[in-house]
């Protein structure tokens, strides 16, 4: 490929992750989303905002005040120019690092130099929605609460697959693969204690959040509210099962409702060059595939083999992997179908969504950017990215160290 055309990761932050009814609660989505543009660009301050081809967000619910194109919405609040474009992307959990993939391809495809990329979620202020009345007067008035699974649901699409909740497929997946309750609670407390030991480190990525709490007060959010520092097997020995009785999955064991917002720089070899971008890594590819929506968090095994397909790589070629904790049941089938111990310390050796959380369509450019800058600073020369999405699908995506 021409390099002028390589796609290449140039500069990533984020907002604190906060807790579901925690310090971002009064924040809306958009502005999150403004936030993170905001500040990624101050990380690049040699770059002119009218530089910017496009703005690309992903966001899993769209159903609030994250309505009509956040992503328009967000570039808008951030001042940049009004001709700039921007689109919202969804692919519910995968959303994040669809759209650094998305921007990748279309430097790629010569559309475009230089693109703002990432995702946004408010878990917290997610709205309950009623459909309309089909007839005068009608009986039937159905509210759902969006904050996650399905509403408004197909009764085709259910009577074919299912209408499982995300916890439900993670106990479909633990029962599939033999995961039992006790490996659960040992990753989940493995991955407490990797984002406890990586707090001053994981602040380098951290814009911290100014939170307006009337008569004047300001609260400033810096730092990730979900992680649970301290905490144990026998503590998470004691939650009770969230699906059945006799159930593996847990509160505990499982990643959290959150809000937050992530931004990347995506640039152009050429472009690079034209505003002095330092490079972090660069985007070598992206694969997706579906699987049946009642085992959704196997998804990345197959999009991972689709990938290394693509490039003739296998697994043991990554020496860093971000796989998103949706469950930790998930996490275990997914390491060990790719032939790696549960401990794998390549695998989210900084924690991940079981201890920092999981603001849906901001998570895939979280693991991309944490990805991105273990690649800067030289702790490995080629990563792996991936996620589970709901309604069974997968996204995987390799990054390079910049040689």
């Amino acid at each position: 490929m021409d390099v002028e055309r390589e796609a290449w990761i140039c500069g990533y932050v984020r907002t604190p992750i906060g807790r579901y009814g925690g310090a971002l609660a009064a924040v809306r989505p958009d502005d999150l989303a403004a936030h993170a543009l905001t500040s990624v660009l101050d990380r690049v301050p040699q770059v002119d905002p009218a530089a910017v081809d496009e703005v690309i967000l992903g966001c899993a619910n769209q159903a609030g005040e994250d309505n009509r194109n956040v992503a328009r919405m967000a570039a808008l609040l951030a001042s940049l120019p009004v001709d700039v474009p921007a689109v919202t992307l969804n692919r519910l959990c995968g959303s994040g690092l669809d759209a650094v993939a998305w921007a990748a391809r279309a430097i790629r495809c010569g559309e475009a130099d230089l693109v703002l990329a990432g995702g946004v979620e408010s878990m917290t202020r997610a709205p309950l929605v009623q459909a309309k009345a089909e007839a005068a007067f009608s009986r039937r008035a159905e509210i759902h609460d969006t904050t996650i699974g399905w509403r408004f649901v197909n009764p085709a699409l259910a009577a074919a697959h299912g209408t499982h909740s995300m916890p439900e497929t993670a106990e479909a997946v633990a029962d599939a693969h033999g995961i039992p309750r006790a490996d659960q609670d040992a990753y989940a407390a493995r991955s407490q204690a990797r984002a406890a030991d990586a707090t001053a480190w994981r602040a380098g990525e951290i814009a911290p959040l100014e939170i307006p709490r009337g008569r004047g007060a300001v609260e400033t959010l810096a730092a990730d509210e979900h992680p649970r520092p301290g905490t144990t097997v026998t503590d998470l020995a004691r939650l009770r099962p969230v699906v059945r009785a006799d159930g593996t999955v847990t509160a505990g064991n499982a990643s959290g409702v959150n809000d937050g917002a992530a931004a990347l720089v995506v640039a152009s070899g050429r472009a690079m060059r034209t505003h002095g971008l330092t490079p972090m890594a660069r985007v070598v590819g992206t694969a997706t595939a579906g699987v049946a929506p009642r085992i959704m968090g196997i998804g990345p095994v197959p999009a991972t083999e689709r990938l290394c397909a693509r490039l003739d790589r296998r697994m043991v070629d990554f020496d860093a992997i971000e796989l998103n904790e949706a469950f930790a049941a998930q996490v275990l089938a997914v390491t060990r179908a790719w032939g790696l111990p549960d401990d794998d310390p390549r695998v989210n050796r900084n924690g991940g969504a079981i201890a920092l959380g999981h603001p849906l369509g901001a998570s895939g450019a979280r693991l991309a950017g944490t990805l991105a800058r273990l690649l800067a600073e030289g702790r490995a020369q080629r990563g792996l990215a991936t996620l589970c999405v709901g309604v069974g699908q997968g996204v995987a995506m390799a990054l390079d160290a910049p040689s």
